[in-house]
């Protein structure tokens, strides 16, 4: 429930899915572990039942047949104590791989929003970068027409004084 509330909560939609898939494979997990300790269960009684019928339907006598029911009865609750308890150790088992998963998805989504900050703050500085490139192209142009200007300026000024030099009457 926490880690489909986790999903929810997610901005993004592809985390959002992959963590509502990882919550059903969870599910999927529980319903299969859950059917596998019925049908352990199931067969147990099943086995009890049959043991049962064979010791009544055999002709001995019936102090024998308590003492071997009892018997049976004992050894058939200890194995279905160890069945359950061998169950018992399976879910929990899965309950700590999902207890990890749960913790790698989390480390994994922190890690994530974390490379999203930095590449949110790396966008800024390109931007950033972007209009000073833009500003220095044109200062350049702006630069080369004063240059231009200038160098033209100057040849009229060298024209004018050559002009007026070499050719005074004109």
């Amino acid at each position: 429930k926490e880690l489909e509330q986790m999903a929810k909560e997610q901005d993004k939609e592809s985390e959002k899915q992959a963590l509502l898939r990882e919550v059903e494979n969870h599910k999927k997990q529980m319903l299969s572990n859950q059917a596998a300790w019925r049908k352990a269960n199931l067969a147990c009684k099943i086995a009890i039942d049959n043991s049962e019928k064979d010791q009544l339907l055999q002709g001995r006598d019936s102090l024998r047949q308590r003492k071997t029911t009892k018997e049976s009865l004992a050894e058939s609750a200890s194995n279905i104590t160890e069945s359950l308890m061998g169950i018992s150790r399976m879910m929990s088992q899965q309950v700590q791989q999902s207890e990890e998963t749960v913790q790698t998805l989390a480390n994994s989504s922190r890690t994530i929003l974390e490379a999203n900050e930095e590449f949110k703050s790396m966008s800024g500085t390109i931007q950033l970068g972007r209009k000073l490139i833009t500003k220095y192209n044109r200062r350049e142009l702006t630069d080369k027409l004063l240059i231009f200007l200038a160098l033209a300026l100057f040849l009229a000024t060298v024209l004018y004084i050559l002009k007026k030099r070499l050719f005074p009457f004109l």
